[in-house]
C-alpha cells in the first residue's frame, strides 16, 4: 500500500467538504475580490492551490510542461472541481512514479531562483499538500468576511 496515496485520499475528502461548502456561496461572492487577502478571491485561492500541484508535482517533479490553471478558466465551483479532477490524476501519477524513492534528488529550475534547486519527491508532495491546507483556512476566513458561516471542513473520521 502506498501510504501517501491513502493520505492524499483523505486530503481529497477535506477538499470535497470545502467544495460542498463553497457551493453554498453565491458565484458573485466566490469570485469577489477581497483586498485583505493576497490572492483576492476564494476562486483565485482555489486556482492557486491547483496551480501549486501542477507546478511542483507536474512540472518540476514529472517534467510535464503543463499549462497552469488560471482564474479566467473558472467562474464557479463546478468548473473548479473539473480542474481538481485533473490535479487528482496528476498527484496519483506522481505518487506512483516515486513510490519508494521519496528522498531521490530531483533538479530543476525555479522561476524566482537564479540557480537550479534539488528537491525530493517527499518535499514536493509535502509542500503542495500543506500549501493546500494553509489556503483552505484562508478560504474559510474569506467566506466569514463575506457573511457566511462555514461548515466544518476538517478531516473527521467517517
Amino acid at each position: 500500500m502506498n501510504v501517501l496515496i491513502e493520505q492524499y485520499n483523505w486530503i481529497r475528502c477535506t477538499r470535497e467538504k470545502l467544495f460542498h461548502y463553497c457551493e453554498t456561496i453565491t458565484p458573485e461572492d466566490y469570485t469577489c475580490e477581497l483586498d485583505q487577502f493576497g490572492w483576492g478571491s476564494i476562486r483565485n485561492l482555489h486556482v492557486h492551490v491547483a496551480e501549486c500541484y501542477q507546478s511542483w508535482l507536474g512540472n518540476f517533479g514529472l517534467e510535464k510542461g503543463l499549462s497552469l490553471a488560471t482564474p479566467d478558466l473558472v467562474s464557479n465551483v463546478g468548473e473548479m472541481r473539473r480542474i481538481f479532477e485533473k490535479v487528482d490524476r496528476l498527484v496519483i501519477e506522481f505518487l506512483e512514479k516515486f513510490e519508494g524513492q521519496w528522498n531521490l534528488g530531483i533538479s530543476g529550475s525555479v522561476p524566482w531562483h537564479d540557480e537550479e534547486e534539488e528537491l525530493t519527491p517527499l518535499w514536493l508532495y509535502t509542500h503542495a499538500a500543506t500549501h493546500e491546507f494553509h489556503h483552505k483556512g484562508q478560504i474559510v476566513a474569506m467566506s466569514r468576511q463575506l457573511g457566511y458561516t462555514p461548515d466544518d471542513t476538517d478531516l473527521i473520521e467517517p
